[in-house]
């Protein structure tokens, strides 16, 4: 009798343990649909939105669900409040675009604890916050790729300004490091300013404004944030200084097409957005169902195989997109 009331016990706890929550690492080995949780700089950025059309496209394609929420404005707190809310959901994987990588890594450190995988893209976290970084291009070659076409519009002399999303933005303070390291090849060229639009074309406008005003013999600024170069291409276009101040910088094909063919925009720098978003969602699938591991050399997403440098999974190389060829792309 007695020996039947303890197996009975052991047959209940059993049951009850099963009807408990099932934890992210076991939904993803048994095969089941996965939530994977998408973190860009800020939700409005017109970029993002673009990574997570491929995101959403990856996710359906994989019968994952996708969970894309962030910040309204680029901001490392409610970055950190969003990833926290997802800890307590239980997702089963999170992939983030990192404002502050030092200020993100510590909520991202939790959520690896609770067992949920992490992904970085576009801008990275510290490397013990995630397991992979999906990079879009390498640092170098995105901040080399900007300083040579500005120095090609400039003939290689004369003034320029930079404007950024914010002082604080990882991605673009590496890309900063290398437009520098490349201006050494160019004594002539001169980088008069450095300054942040919170990702805001209308700020980028009033940026580039003031910049012109500051600097009259300015003759090129360069946006590397996706709303800062048609907010820069707007501010010479109303300065009536088309031809005499060039633009260019890194951003969305539709968000430039009208300055491009204007002539105010010479060149936009980038990669296809969509796939990048499309990518990070694959690679947080395979992730958490243990199909990608620290030390593969190669990842195979549909019909395509991506290097992997490290623990960086690489899109490819940076594009210019021109008045040349502009029109054949759509995002």
């Amino acid at each position: 009798m007695k020996r039947l009331l303890v197996l009975s016990l052991v047959a209940t706890g059993l049951l009850l343990s099963g009807c408990g929550k099932t934890e992210p690492a076991a939904a993803a080995a048994s095969g089941k649909k996965l939530t994977i949780a998408m973190l860009p700089k800020s939700k409005g950025n017109a970029y993002f939105l673009s990574a997570a059309k491929g995101a959403q496209k990856a996710a359906d394609a994989l019968g994952d669900t996708l969970l894309f929420d962030g910040p309204t404005q680029t901001d490392p707190a409610k970055q950190n409040e969003i990833v926290e809310g997802w800890i307590n959901k239980g997702v089963d994987v999170i992939a983030v675009a990192a404002e502050d990588k030092d200020a993100l890594s510590t909520a991202l450190r939790k959520a690896q604890g609770k067992g949920i995988k992490v992904v970085s893209f576009d801008a990275d976290v510290l490397p013990d916050a995630r397991t992979f970084f999906v990079n879009q291009a390498t640092p170098q070659g995105i901040g080399y790729a900007l300083m040579d076409e500005a120095a090609r519009l400039c003939d290689s002399e004369g003034e320029f300004a930079i404007i950024t999303a914010s002082l604080t933005a990882a991605n673009q303070n590496e890309w900063k490091k290398n437009i520098d390291e490349r201006l050494k090849t160019y004594p002539k060229m001169t980088l008069v300013d450095f300054r942040p639009c919170d990702d805001d074309k209308s700020k980028a406008q009033a940026e580039a404004t003031t910049l012109m005003s500051a600097h009259p013999n300015l003759k090129l600024i360069m946006a590397i944030c996706s709303p800062g170069v048609p907010g820069a291409a707007e501010a010479v276009k109303q300065a009536g200084k088309t031809g005499k101040v060039k633009v260019i910088g890194l951003g969305l094909p539709n968000e430039n097409k009208a300055y491009v063919h204007g002539g105010v925009t010479d060149s936009v720098i980038l990669w296809n957005t969509e796939e990048l978003g499309a990518l990070a969602i694959q690679a947080a699938d395979a992730l958490a169902r243990g199909t990608l591991k620290p030390g593969d050399k190669t990842f195979k997403a549909g019909d395509k195989t991506y290097d992997i440098v490290g623990d960086n999974i690489m899109l490819g190389k940076p594009f210019i997109f021109n008045k040349d060829n502009i029109d054949q792309f759509d995002f």
